[in-house]
């Protein structure tokens, strides 16, 4: 089984929240779309951290120069 990209799984949530708003559902087919859901966020989240390491950014040294280093998030 091929293994889902971030855009589908982000599409595949975004219907399963408006599924679940609608009320259709019932209460067990609610809880297998939440389950899903989850299932869908953590992949989503788990690709995100694998890109951002591999994100690097260009900084200028002090002899003018451009130089790659790892992508630092500023901190909150």
């Amino acid at each position: 089984m091929p293994e889902i990209t971030f855009e589908d799984a982000m599409k595949e949530l975004e219907n399963l929240v408006k599924r679940m708003e609608s009320g259709e559902p019932t209460l067990d087919e609610s809880i297998a779309l939440f389950q899903r859901g989850v299932e869908l966020s953590k992949l989503c989240a788990a690709k995100l951290d694998e890109v951002e390491k591999r994100i690097v950014q260009l900084v200028e040294t002090k002899d003018g120069n451009l130089a790659e280093e790892p992508f630092a998030q500023k901190e909150s």
